[in-house]
């Protein structure tokens, strides 16, 4: 229970309607959930407008209702307060009604196109191996010291990111790594927390469905890092020039890393194999488990910041090479007649460029290149072309097929991939809409020594069709057709 003047500290009111000296139970924006003693925010979604709920939420106990537009109908008993912005406002309230969670560990944002849930997965295992009880809020899923909860979204909701941060609290945890998404960032979802870093990967064509510019999708990244404070460090990537963007207005401190550039924290690669990479980082070599040029940035970003963070050299470097690759990124198995079996979550042109790239640099060309990919539907339309570009061109043998058509026709969505496919690399390419067929067909392809990658879903255990979610696991069902191929 909590006093409502409490919980509204901070926010910017520009009328009240009642008294906010009442004692309310919980914060809801979705009226469905609204009890007795209850306060309502009606937000304005993308999808639905929370204001077209009040009266429902008042008859099902609403003391108050914070709405940036108020209602015609005002009820007696109940305190009504009219906001510039209700996202903004909700994730105040959220920080103030879990007593500022965020303000008692050390919170670092990972934000960026590709990277994130590596990134920040990667620095919750690095600290946990050292000793501390760490938390972690990813799209993967989200832990509290050795506890896992099934995450739903790479950014929750205010009000969820500061249950769990509260949760931290109440169990001890001393860091906290959490992807940034830029929805996330534009809907106010972080307002109102306490950051010790932010970390920027990269930035790459994806969210143009969203955002509609890739400057306003720069600018929503860059909004993070100028919301900073100077107690904070604001760590980039120098081989991005959009790095430097991120950097214009913050008042934190600035840290950058890169492989090409100089930097206050560099790595040269020695070795990439499949066993793993050998890197050179401010003059100290490390082996690390993990494979490819996009993980050599990944595996400099946690080192920096583990650095910035507190540990020591020695210590740092030999924890990153006990560390193992995430679930769904580069995750590969190879079969008893040496077919390699890559699993990713690449889902971006440039993402699906990196692993392409890694894989041929490492691979002898003797070998073929199988490659099954698709593109999400109900998402950016403008990179799918340029995704069915780059698999043909960087591919010996592709297989078009769906990912989670979600609500669009899976054949429309692979008429446009197939639009970017280059005329010489047409003949590479086959189209299987079914995945679970197109992931058997890539299996009775390969001969020994070649090489499978099924891009797209990476981490996912499932498939969305129509607002139905079934169960599909992509490196799960290739290690079954490959046993079956043993057979």
């Amino acid at each position: 229970m909590k006093i409502l003047k409490d919980i509204l500290y901070k926010v910017p009111m520009e009328a009240v309607i009642g008294n906010t000296g009442l004692t309310v139970s919980s914060i809801h924006f979705d009226s469905r959930k609204v009890e007795f003693n209850d306060v309502f925010v009606a937000v304005k979604g993308t999808v639905s407008d929370g204001h077209q709920f009040i009266t429902t939420a008042v008859n099902q106990g609403a003391l108050a209702v914070i709405c940036q537009e108020m209602p015609k109908q005002i009820v007696n008993g109940v305190t009504y307060v009219q906001v510039a912005n209700s996202q903004r406002a909700l994730a105040i309230m959220a920080a103030n009604y879990y007593d500022s969670p965020s303000e008692n560990l050390k919170l670092v944002g990972v934000t960026g196109t590709n990277g994130k849930t590596t990134v920040a997965t990667l620095l919750y295992h690095l600290f946990s191996k050292a000793g501390f009880k760490v938390g972690l809020l990813s799209t993967v899923n989200i832990m509290v010291g050795e506890k896992t909860y099934a995450a739903s979204h790479t950014t929750p909701d205010s009000l969820t990111i500061n249950s769990y941060l509260k949760l931290m609290n109440d169990e001890g945890v001393e860091y906290c790594f959490m992807e940034m998404s830029s929805h996330g960032i534009a809907q106010d979802r972080t307002t109102g927390l306490k950051f010790a870093g932010g970390i920027f990967t990269n930035l790459s064509h994806d969210h143009l469905d969203y955002h509609k510019t890739f400057a306003e999708y720069r600018d929503v990244k860059k909004l993070f890092f100028d919301q900073l404070p100077a107690s904070a460090f604001a760590l980039i990537n120098a081989d991005d020039k959009n790095g430097a963007v991120m950097l214009q207005n913050t008042k934190a401190e600035k840290q950058t890393y890169a492989l090409k550039t100089y930097a206050d924290f560099n790595a040269k690669i020695l070795e990439n194999q499949f066993s793993g990479l050998l890197l050179k980082i401010n003059g100290d070599e490390v082996w690390t488990k993990l494979i490819g040029n996009f993980n050599a940035y990944n595996i400099l970003a946690i080192y920096a910041a583990g650095s910035l963070l507190g540990l020591k050299k020695l210590e740092n470097l030999r924890l990153i090479s006990e560390l193992n690759s995430v679930s769904g990124r580069f995750q590969y198995v190879v079969s008893d007649k040496k077919i390699t079996a890559i699993v990713d979550y690449a889902h971006t042109p440039d993402a699906l460029k990196n692993v392409l790239e890694t894989i041929n640099a490492i691979r002898t060309k003797n070998e073929e290149l199988i490659t099954v990919v698709g593109c999400g539907g109900d998402r950016d339309k403008t990179k799918r072309p340029k995704m069915g570009n780059i698999a043909a061109s960087l591919s010996t043998k592709v297989i078009f097929t769906s990912d989670n058509p979600r609500t669009e026709n899976p054949e429309e969505i692979l008429k446009d991939v197939e639009e970017g496919v280059d005329a010489l690399d047409f003949k590479k390419t086959m189209t299987v809409v079914n995945r679970n067929q197109a992931i058997k067909t890539a299996c009775q392809l390969a001969n020994p020594n070649d090489i499978i990658l099924i891009a797209g879903k990476g981490h996912e255990t499932y498939q969305e069709v129509n607002g139905v979610r079934s169960d599909f696991d992509d490196y799960k069902i290739v290690n079954e057709y490959l046993s079956q191929l043993e057979k």
